[in-house]
């Protein structure tokens, strides 16, 4: 391997030509490992810019491996690292968005930090990794819904990852994930641990510039819409940004303290998210309900996060939900 020492100094925030041409650098694996642990910490400690996260993510949008996708497919993803170790929301609102006829491509991982990641719960309910990989785009087409696994589609964050482990700290990657979707979603509900790093968030997507996103942090630090209380909102339209909060009560949908979603391991989010498909009530229902009201709300799908909330609990109780996770874990 040839090994290029330089990149720019971290300690200032870096233009557009030098954030690209970094991370380019850094995914082709022409700097030494040492200098790429250095310049991630480094930037983490200064706090990445909007350019800087914009930057990352075209680089790995450029050498990631995509699929086709239904021109209104969507994504409901969080960054993860929030430390709740609740039950898998967004994997359940993927079912369920996906039920209420909306094709959702669900971009996702092994668990970093938590204790069951999408990827750990799918498998425990018995999806085939494997296989879902190999039939991703097919699924998506046949049934409105397939799972992204992270590992398959990334191939140059094969040389990052060992970085990643050795440095043991949240970087610039772990805000990646929702950024480079492969199947090139246009509308996203994207979840981020940190409220006041919505904005930069916002605007890095905003500097991509390539379509509609709601971007959402719990108060508490959730990386979702949280149900037990506030949650601060940036919309995301083309190269547009608006802020605002929302709360349950919106949604029409009581507040939950966050320990009431605590999870566990893969089995046992796996057996809650059945439960919650068989139409067990309680605060993850909810916590599900309201996220599903926020994905089909920036979809344009439902006027308000009210009818949102209707509609997922229609796919919910009439059952459309578990019959359709049960066909894709045949497909």
């Amino acid at each position: 391997m040839t090994t290029i020492t330089l990149l720019p100094d971290p300690a200032n925030p870096l233009d557009h030509s030098q954030a690209e041409q970094a991370f380019a650098d850094i995914l082709d694996g022409t700097v030494a490992d040492e200098v790429v642990a250095a310049f991630l910490i480094a930037l983490a400690e200064r706090g990445e810019t909007s350019i800087e996260i914009a930057a990352a993510a075209r680089a790995m949008r450029q050498r990631m491996l995509p699929i086709e996708a239904p021109e209104n497919a969507i994504d409901v993803c969080g960054t993860g690292g929030d430390g709740h170790h609740t039950l898998n929301v967004s994997t359940a609102v993927a079912l369920v968005v996906a039920a209420c006829g909306v094709p959702v491509a669900k971009h996702g991982n092994r668990a970093a930090s938590s204790k069951a990641g999408a990827a750990d719960t799918l498998e425990a309910l018995g999806l085939d990794m494997a296989r879902a990989g190999d039939t991703a785009e097919a699924s998506l087409a046949a049934l409105g819904i397939c799972f992204l696994f992270a590992a398959n589609h990334h191939p140059a964050m094969r040389r990052i990852q060992p970085i990643r482990t050795a440095i043991g700290r949240r970087t610039i990657f772990n805000l990646m994930g929702p950024l480079a979707n492969p199947a090139r979603t246009r509308r996203q509900l994207i979840g981020i641990a940190r409220p006041d790093y919505v904005g930069t968030y916002a605007q890095a997507l905003a500097l991509i510039g390539d379509g509609m996103a709601w971007v959402v942090s719990g108060e508490e630090g959730i990386d979702e819409i949280s149900i037990a209380g506030p949650t601060v909102l940036a919309e995301v339209r083309g190269a547009e940004t608006h802020s605002g909060t929302l709360t349950p009560e919106e949604a029409s949908l009581p507040c939950h303290p966050i320990a009431a979603i605590r999870g566990g391991d893969a089995a046992h989010n796996a057996q809650a998210l059945r439960r919650l498909l068989k139409g067990e009530a309680g605060a993850y229902r909810d916590a599900v309900l309201l996220n599903a009201a926020g994905a089909l709300t920036m979809a344009c799908e439902v006027a308000d996060l009210s009818e949102g909330v209707v509609r997922a609990a229609e796919a919910i109780d009439s059952g459309a939900a578990e019959a359709l996770l049960d066909r894709w874990l045949r497909f």
